[in-house]
C-alpha cells in the first residue's frame, strides 16, 4: 500500500489534527486518512428532481389533473 510522508506540517495544524482524531476516535495518522479519502471522493450530490419526489413520495404522493394547452402560439416577428 502506498505511503505520503508530509514534511514541513505546522505545530498548530499538527496539534489541530491530533485534537481532531481524538474527537473522532481515530489514531492521527487514521483522521488524516479518513480527511485526505474525503477531499478525494465527495459525497454523491442530491439532484432537485430526485429530492423533490423523494419529498413527494414521503407524504404519500400528490395526484396533479393537469391539461396541456395544445393552442398553437404566433411566430414571433423580428421586424
Amino acid at each position: 500500500m502506498p505511503s505520503v510522508t508530509v514534511r514541513k506540517l505546522s505545530d498548530e495544524t499538527h496539534r489541530a489534527l491530533k485534537i481532531r482524531a481524538a474527537r473522532h476516535g481515530r489514531s492521527t495518522e487514521a483522521e488524516i486518512r479518513h480527511i485526505l479519502d474525503a477531499a478525494v471522493n465527495p459525497a454523491p450530490r442530491i439532484k432537485l428532481g430526485s429530492l423533490l419526489a423523494e419529498i413527494g413520495q414521503s407524504v404519500g404522493g400528490v395526484d396533479l389533473d393537469i391539461t396541456r394547452d395544445k393552442t398553437i402560439g404566433e411566430p414571433v416577428s423580428f421586424e
